[in-house]
């Protein structure tokens, strides 16, 4: 399949039924190169996307849409719409709220419900221990993906439900394969937070008391992106491997020729 890739800076389209898609072209790595444009981008599901999203989506030349959903997520949300000529691979990674009975409780719960589940920084630490655990459990699927990535599999898509955690975690790990600045990779991460980009929090009850401003600051930490998550996830890596260097090429496997080809295909030399 010929693939059509645009070397100028693509603007972050707002989607009506896809939210938190961006590029990530145009980040720093730490040699003075940048990330290419129209290489890589992230986004929510896109089992809602509508017509004109598809048509937008379709004419990224796109190679690969990464789907980190699980089955829970497909039946909540749907299956993505198919993109013509764009393969779909399907990789899930554990949710960071992951379970049914906690999610019922997070859209059906009362106040005092979620009091028990998510005050006190009980959410916040839920979600820092599912970042150490996707980074030390999940070697395996990001190995697969950093290897997709170098052998034929760009330009790409990267999604989970949000397009916060799971993709957000796989987009870092792919910019840090190639050099990305840490500081760097922390400002696309918390771009989720922007207000056009968040996932929509869904409630049973949508009354004012079902809403209030406590049951959303109870649920921020699930829907928010957080500095403190990712330095989890980078404190992981430096705890188990030791630094970034030693968990690509002992924990992902990637050898110096596959991560010299993901460099060639995302990042444009100074």
């Amino acid at each position: 399949m010929t693939q059509q890739l645009p070397e100028v800076p693509s603007t972050d389209a707002e989607l009506t039924g896809v939210r938190n898609f961006r590029d990530v072209g145009g980040l720093p790595t730490t040699d003075g190169g940048r990330v290419r444009y129209g290489r890589l981008y992230r986004s929510g599901h896109l089992a809602h996307a509508t017509e004109t999203d598809a048509a937008f989506l379709a004419g990224l030349g796109l190679h690969t849409v990464f789907d980190f959903r699980n089955a829970a997520d497909h039946k909540l949300d749907g299956l993505d719409v198919e993109l013509p000529g764009v393969r779909n691979v399907s990789i899930p990674l554990s949710d960071p709220a992951d379970g049914a009975e906690f999610w019922r409780l997070v859209r059906d719960g009362d106040i005092q419900q979620l009091r028990s589940i998510l005050a006190d920084g009980k959410g916040t630490a839920r979600m820092i221990a599912s970042y150490r655990s996707i980074i030390t459990d999940r070697t395996a699927e990001h190995s697969r993906v950093l290897h997709a990535l170098a052998e034929d599999s760009v330009p790409a898509l990267m999604h989970c439900a949000a397009g916060k955690d799971r993709a957000g975690l796989s987009i870092a790990i792919s910019l840090l394969a190639v050099g990305v600045e840490k500081e760097a990779v922390e400002a696309d991460y918390l771009k989720s937070n922007d207000a056009h980009r968040r996932y929509k929090v869904r409630r049973s009850d949508t009354s004012s008391a079902g809403m209030s401003d406590e049951v959303m600051e109870l649920l921020n930490p699930l829907f928010g992106a957080h500095s403190d998550y990712l330095a989890a996830a980078f404190a992981a890596i430096e705890e188990t491997w030791g630094g970034t260097d030693r968990y690509l090429s002992e924990g992902l496997k990637l050898a110096p020729e596959t991560r010299e080809r993901l460099r060639e295909r995302l990042v444009e030399e100074a």
